[in-house]
């Protein structure tokens, strides 16, 4: 290792001890062909031309070099641009020499020792630089005995990356002792000195002979399949299991042991790489005045992080839940003093506040996230489905329209789909009150439509782990229940490229994959906390499918913008058949009404009063009496 002084005087004097090593090399190396070329005759390696070869290399080498700043520090010292770039400077001194030199033959040097001098001198140079890097390395390594024998799975990037960082951070608790990788070319291979000691078949074998207690998974873009087959084996041969994130959550960041977490069930369920239309979203959002409602939920506070990366020059956080709005701000600036115009406190069921924001703000790009989600409460209370999920939407669409908005982007659910709850029945209903907006304006209005987010606030995985915790039983409504889900990041970055890419008035639905067995997501939990919990089972609740769809009858998945967004057309609602509902009406009342005006919607025939049934309170011969019926609290 090289002596921490030493290392700083060369530091501080770096281009002249570079610029002197290259002479070097290059004095040894013309010096070497010349030896070789002339043999032993001491005479001829005193030839007055022989030391202007020489000088000719040094002055060249000096001067491109500098023009290229080879010396400065413009390429990391031994990386692949510095080589790249030696290369040419070199190269380019070599070259001019030698043809300098077969210009005055035969009164030069033989023209042989010029160009292998130029040769030897790259090598002898690119050897050293590689010696200093590895001693440079080799002092940067901190020792660990108490850390934690680790195996990684993955050579790639992110493997190569994470075996560096283990390997200098001193603060880290785990130590690589191998690889493993799938790829055969990789079986000899080293990083940093830590072999690749086989494949995913081999790792009961060497966790057993290399003492490993933890298996990092260091393929970040790693189907479910894959890292449950993975995870099976590892708990087979006693090893704890990790995960680096998936690409969409690292950002393109570097990887760094600060990323290694345990695994989840998102790890397990699926996790995809997006493909994301940079251009076409900065665009959009660079720039731009941008209004999330729902903000302080899981897919609102989301947006809100994802959206503040792009640039806008306004995003407009608009919830109405203080603690909410708190936690998003917090998120994205590190602090949160509440005190910006940048967060909204108002309720969507205010319509006369939401348009009075609008009009102040003007936003060009409203993302609507707001809404009531929880499927068992809002058949306990249809009419507050109506207040918010219909009339709310209403008021933020009316709002966005009167303000001359480019884009709106209405959040919907796959329970939207030939629906069967007060739920999925108001948010059919919100999408075609969008297609309705979307029909007289120059803006795009439209809707995003997928199913469960993992890991969403009031979320099943949410639930189960608190029973877990609890020591169970954990419940799951029946054994061949199945649901679709994606994983918060995945469904944003979805939702953010369908503004990009959808048309007026229709819905975008995004492939879920496959869909997954609740029990199934349960039993995985389960397992992982390695505990014995029995799992009963409740039965369906009310609305409730067996299995959700994403398409309702008579939509066709065609994807023609991008390989997970499927474009479904979208019948308009009049907005005044949605203000005939009646919230205050009895509950069976409000669920027949919503489900008669979706169930129109769905065969697309143009809902008109007719739909709904009028007789409810604050209905006075099929206009609702403002006094009684305010579309807000």
């Amino acid at each position: 290792m090289l002596d921490s002084r030493l290392r700083d005087r060369l530091r501080n004097r770096r281009i002249f001890w570079l610029m002197t090593f290259d002479a070097g090399a290059w004095a040894v190396a013309i010096l070497l062909f010349a030896w070789l070329r002339l043999g032993l005759d001491v005479e001829a390696l005193r030839e007055p031309m022989l030391l202007g070869v020489v000088l000719a290399c040094w002055g060249l080498q000096g001067t491109l070099g500098w023009i290229a700043r080879l010396y400065h520090g413009r390429a990391r010292l031994a990386s692949l641009e510095e080589m790249l770039m030696l290369g040419w400077v070199t190269a380019s001194a070599g070259g001019i020499v030698f043809v300098g030199n077969a210009m005055a033959y035969p009164d030069g040097v033989p023209r042989s020792i010029p160009l292998g001098g130029t040769f030897l001198a790259l090598a002898l140079m690119g050897w050293g630089r590689a010696v200093w890097r590895r001693a440079k390395e080799a002092a940067g390594l901190v020792e660990k005995p108490d850390a934690e024998p680790t195996l990684i799975f993955g050579a790639g990037d992110a493997g190569h990356q994470l075996v560096h960082s283990m390997l200098r951070e001193a603060r880290t608790a785990w130590s690589p002792v191998g690889l493993l990788d799938d790829d055969r070319w990789k079986r000899h291979l080293r990083i940093e000195g830590v072999a690749v000691l086989g494949t995913r078949r081999d790792l009961a074998r060497v966790a057993e002979q290399s003492g490993a207690q933890t298996l990092v998974i260091a393929i970040p873009s790693a189907s479910a399949e894959l890292i449950r087959e993975i995870t099976l084996s590892a708990r087979d041969a006693d090893l704890q299991v990790k995960v680096l994130p998936a690409l969409t959550e690292l950002m393109d960041q570097p990887v760094d042991i600060a990323d290694i977490r345990d695994i989840d069930v998102a790890d397990l369920l699926g996790r995809r790489q997006i493909e994301t239309d940079i251009d076409r979203i900065a665009g959009y959002l660079t720039g731009k005045r941008v209004l999330v409602t729902g903000a302080g939920g899981s897919i609102g506070s989301e947006l809100c992080r994802q959206i503040h990366r792009w640039g806008p020059a306004d995003l407009i956080m608009l919830d109405r839940d203080e603690s909410a709005l708190h936690s998003v701000q917090l998120s994205i600036h590190g602090r949160a003093m509440l005190d910006s115009s940048e967060v909204v406190l108002a309720d969507i069921r205010d319509a006369s506040f939401i348009r009075a924001i609008f009009d102040e703000r003007r936003p060009h790009v409203v993302f609507h996230a707001a809404a009531l989600k929880h499927l068992p409460m809002l058949e306990q209370y249809p009419g507050e489905a109506i207040k918010t999920n219909v009339w709310g939407t209403l008021n933020v669409l009316q709002a966005a329209q009167a303000s001359g908005a480019d884009k709106f982007v209405n959040i919907s659910t796959d329970k939207a789909a030939n629906p069967t709850s007060v739920l999925g029945y108001s948010k059919r209903i919100a999408e075609g009150l969008t297609a309705s907006i979307a029909g007289g304006e120059d803006g795009t209005f439209l809707s995003v439509r997928f199913g469960n987010v993992l890991g969403s606030r009031g979320s099943v995985l949410t639930a189960f782990a608190a029973q877990i915790a609890a020591g169970g039983p954990v419940t799951v409504t029946h054994p061949e229940v199945t649901r679709y889900f994606m994983t918060v990041e995945e469904a944003v970055q979805l939702v953010i490229q369908a503004a990009a890419i959808g048309r007026a008035g229709e819905a975008l639905v995004f492939d879920m994959g496959e869909a997954v067995r609740i029990d199934d997501v349960a039993r995985q939990l389960i397992a992982q906390a390695r505990v014995h919990i029995d799992v009963h089972y409740t039965g369906l609740r009310e609305g409730e499918k067996l299995h959700e769809q994403l398409f309702g009858v008579g939509e066709v998945d065609e994807r023609p913008g991008h390989p997970l967004i499927s474009h479904v057309p979208v019948g308009a609602l009049d907005p005044s058949t949605a203000l005939a509902l009646d919230p205050w009406a009895r509950q069976p009342r409000i669920v027949a009404d919503l489900a008669r005006l979706a169930r129109v919607l769905d065969r697309g025939r143009p809902p008109t009063r007719a739909a709904c049934s009028l007789e409810g309170e604050g209905v006075r011969d099929g206009v609702i009496d403002k006094r009684d019926s305010q579309p807000f609290p």
